[in-house]
């Protein structure tokens, strides 16, 4: 489960305190997902790096089964999200210079000694790259994909280490609309099978409506849509 309880942001600028969310509050549990929009600058993507366990709150807490990761210390933070979150970017952020195969296998090599198993995860990573599509291009360097495969391997990544929470950055903002139809599909297919925790912040309110859950930042607030 995940639950965020009046979580508040504030940044400090040369101008003063800029408040960028106030008081959120929301629980999923797992098997669940949501949408949330907002105008660029609305903080929705502020509140994704939060629950993500990259950028700590002002106030409020998150937890995550229970566990609060801003109560950890920086390495038991760093483990707890290597294996609880799981993150797609709208630029995919794939390492240009290392293969489809080792980009999805970059999150094991970061693991914790005790949770690397080289060939499992080697045999993980070949199976979840076969379910998005990606079987015949495992020795391909991005450079090599499509704008719609270096998103499905962005997705392979996400889910190598069979994370809890899923959080996707306008992972379709990128791409045209049939490939972008083609990526979200998958992403609620691959959801559905996983049982995980999907959150997706978007400004697309075609992406936002194949979601059963809907939200809005405005006004530093969240609020259904």
């Amino acid at each position: 489960m995940l639950t965020i309880d009046k979580v508040s942001k504030v940044y400090s600028t040369p101008r003063g305190d800029l408040p960028i969310l106030d008081g959120v509050s929301l629980t999923l549990e797992r098997g669940q997902a949501a949408a949330i929009m907002g105008p660029s600058g609305s903080g929705k993507s502020t509140l994704l790096y939060i629950l993500g366990a990259l950028d700590p709150p002002s106030s409020g807490t998150v937890t995550l089964d229970s566990t609060n990761p801003y109560a950890l210390n920086e390495r038991d933070q760093a483990a707890f999200r290597n294996q609880h979150v799981g993150f797609v970017f709208q630029d995919h952020s794939l390492l240009p210079q290392c293969s489809v195969l080792e980009n999805v296998l970059t999150p094991t090599l970061v693991a914790p000694a005790g949770q690397k198993n080289g060939v499992a995860d080697e045999k993980q990573a070949r199976r979840i790259l076969e379910q998005v599509g990606l079987a015949n291009r495992l020795d391909h360097r991005p450079g090599e994909l499509s704008g719609g495969e270096k998103q499905r391997a962005a997705i392979a990544r996400a889910l190598i280490r069979n994370p809890t929470l899923l959080l996707c950055d306008e992972p379709t903002g990128n791409l045209d609309a049939s490939i972008a139809d083609s990526v979200a599909d998958l992403l609620l297919d691959l959801h559905a099978a996983n049982n995980t925790i999907l959150l997706v912040v978007t400004h697309s309110a075609t992406l936002a409506e194949r979601f059963p859950s809907r939200y809005r930042v405005a006004d530093r607030a969240l609020v259904s849509a």
